[in-house]
């Protein structure tokens, strides 16, 4: 049986298998190979193999350890570094993974320089920055003369492709537009080096509309999914599409709770600042039915971070180490001891499963 202990997420691999199945199907059908991205889940190796059980490509991290992980833990599948390397890791990035997106030709000498003493062949992918402002080459003049220099001066390097990154960093929505700039920059290079590329990498989860849409450029071949697997919840709130065919609650973070008590919803004496250096403003509702559990901010975020499944609790603030709910309206009478279940997403999913405080069990 297993221990009982709290704050704790629960990870349901059977949905987590489901939704990767669901994804790469729908990308398979237009010749679009997926590579799941396990970063979003502190690379736990049981999910980077619900992503290969799934029918992924490859699996991908910005993370080296974590790939590492994926493959102690026998996933034989081609590993991606999916953040552009530091020089400083090149050796690394050629032990450990077969592809890496890179955007700097000092980066890629050093690539190459570590796969010839590994005496192994290293795969690259040039990324174009397309206007979200991130990892990629601005200059496409200099994306070409880089990828020729590739092609015909790095002898353990393989230009497998080109790629981009859309909405991480500036919002920049990946329309059909925008993926036919990759594509007319990735027919660029194959007239200069005369071959076809094997991948147009058109983005991440924030590129899915293109395949719901049915508007996905077709020489658009891979795509680098985490979020809209991992909890497929980002195109139903910002997007607005009807994602009800996924599971949404692959994870679930459960706390206890150890207090509960009426007392003023307003702080009483002179307001300062809070355990963070913020000064809040609270209101005023009078004498509210709170309840405490044993998880704060070090373990999630930030209270906009998670989502009580009970309905009439509301998360109303935090400290390190614990969370207040408003449970006035609650439709169970909370004591100390009890389970509050929540959802996640993607930024508290990454805090969660990379925090010692909680425990990870799977179902």
């Amino acid at each position: 049986m297993v221990d009982q202990k709290y704050p704790r997420v629960e990870i349901n691999l059977t949905y987590l298998k489901e939704n990767v199945q669901e994804i790469v199907s729908r990308c398979r059908t237009l010749g679009i190979d997926i590579a799941g991205v396990i970063k979003g889940t502190t690379g736990l190796p049981r999910c980077a193999q619900a992503f290969a059980d799934g029918g992924v490509k490859m699996i991908a991290s910005s993370r080296l350890e974590q790939i590492e992980d994926a493959k102690c833990a026998g996933i034989d599948l081609p590993m991606m570094m999916l953040r552009v390397p530091m020089i400083s890791e090149a050796k690394e990035v050629v032990r450990l993974t077969d592809i890496s997106l890179n955007s700097e030709i000092t980066v890629l000498k050093e690539l190459n320089k570590q796969a010839v003493a590994q005496k192994k062949k290293h795969r690259v992918i040039l990324m174009a920055d397309l206007g979200d402002l991130r990892e990629g080459f601005w200059d496409k003049d200099e994306m070409v003369r880089t990828a020729i220099q590739v092609e015909e001066k790095f002898t353990n390097l393989e230009l497998a492709g080109v790629g981009t990154n859309l909405g991480c960093y500036g919002s920049i929505e990946a329309t059909a537009d925008k993926l036919d700039e990759l594509v007319s920059i990735a027919e660029k290079i194959e007239e200069k080096i005369g071959r076809e590329l094997t991948y147009i990498s058109g983005g991440a989860t924030t590129s899915l509309p293109r395949i719901i849409d049915g508007d996905m450029p077709k020489r658009i071949n891979l795509l680098r999914v985490g979020e809209g697997i991992l909890l497929a919840r980002d195109l139903d709130i910002f997007y607005g599409y009807d994602m009800s065919y996924m599971h949404q609650d692959v994870y679930t973070l459960k706390a206890e709770v150890i207090e509960v008590k009426d007392k003023p919803s307003h702080p009483v004496g002179k307001i300062s600042i809070d355990a963070f250096g913020h000064r809040p403003v609270y209101v005023d509702r009078g004498i509210r039915r709170r309840a405490l559990v044993g998880i704060g901010k070090v373990d999630y975020g930030g209270i906009n971070e998670i989502f009580p499944r009970d309905k009439g609790v509301k998360v109303i603030g935090a400290s390190s180490d614990h969370t207040i709910l408003d449970i006035q309206e609650a439709e169970r009478d909370f004591k100390p001891g009890d389970i509050v279940e929540f959802g996640i997403n993607y930024a508290s999913m990454v805090y969660v499963t990379n925090c010692r405080n909680v425990q990870i069990v799977y179902r």
